[in-house]
């Protein structure tokens, strides 16, 4: 009995590791060789998968439905950072650099297809969760935080489709013309999706927030633990909000909180309490 609940703590530490360390990877240091970061990547996708399992997963082998949807709405929520941890070696996207945006397009490429791939799952998992809270003294939450779910994953696949495949087309149309420097019209057009950007991350934490309220509400989760994602999730808003002219560290955390994959942080940690509770039974 000891050992299985140490294996299942192991499990939710290694797991909660694993974005953190991808955002302080890929801002830290940067692109590296695919030779050293996909191997880590595939290692790191079984970890995961084996650490889900452990911890809650398991239970989509037995008859109970409620515990099934739970299981699965926590993996839907779960499998977009298992696919961005790849971004840990990847580092940003080279936006400013048309050739080595180009030269790394396959990279890019994949980076976009992934993220598209992310808010398609995150969308699925926040309807599951949705459909699950109806029937609690949580309802009127979920609605809400679903509306701004059903606002922003739309507004996002356009800007991921914008970023990973305009913008690719984009520059190798101007690194085969041997053009000097990037045309001034792509400049506010560019920015324009800087801006689309952030309003769909202002989204996404608006409904986690809501979210988080309706498991207070029906009792699913601890108020504190509740309160803390309400607390993460309106400064994360509101950080995201901020002019990006403003000095720094305020900058910076606007640019961090903004990043496409960040927000997606926040429902992750949220699969990982549904696949502890429902692995102890606790919830359903």
């Amino acid at each position: 009995m000891q050992s299985d609940l140490l294996k299942r703590n192991l499990s939710q530490l290694y797991l909660t590791l694993v974005p953190i360390l991808t955002l302080v990877l890929g801002l830290g240091i940067g692109y590296v060789s695919y030779k050293i970061y996909l191997p880590i990547w595939l290692i790191n996708v079984v970890l995961m998968i084996v650490a889900s399992w452990v911890l809650g997963a398991y239970v989509i082998k037995t008859g109970d439905q409620e515990k099934k949807h739970i299981a699965l709405c926590a993996l839907f929520f779960i499998i977009p950072t298992l696919l961005s941890s790849m971004f840990a070696g990847l580092g940003a996207p080279p936006y400013e650099n048309p050739k080595l945006w180009v030269a790394s397009a396959t990279e890019q490429l994949t980076r976009y297809y992934f993220l598209l791939a992310m808010g398609v799952l995150i969308a699925f998992g926040y309807a599951i969760l949705r459909e699950k809270l109806k029937s609690t003294s949580g309802n009127f939450y979920a609605m809400l935080g679903f509306i701004a779910i059903q606002i922003a994953i739309p507004i996002y696949l356009i800007d991921m489709s914008f970023w990973g495949f305009y913008l690719t087309k984009l520059y190798r149309i101007i690194v085969a013309s041997s053009m000097q420097q990037t045309p001034q019209w792509v400049l506010p057009l560019r920015n324009q999706f800087f801006y689309i950007n952030m309003m769909v991350a202002a989204l996404v934490y608006l409904a986690t927030a809501a979210f988080a309220m309706s498991f207070k509400k029906a009792g699913w989760f601890k108020a504190v633990a509740c309160n803390i994602y309400i607390v993460i999730s309106l400064v994360f808003f509101l950080l995201d909000v901020l002019p990006p002219t403003l000095p720094e560290p305020f900058a910076t955390l606007n640019f961090i909180v903004s990043i496409p994959a960040v927000p997606f942080m926040l429902p992750y940690f949220i699969g990982i309490n549904l696949l502890r509770k429902v692995g102890d039974g606790s919830l359903v």
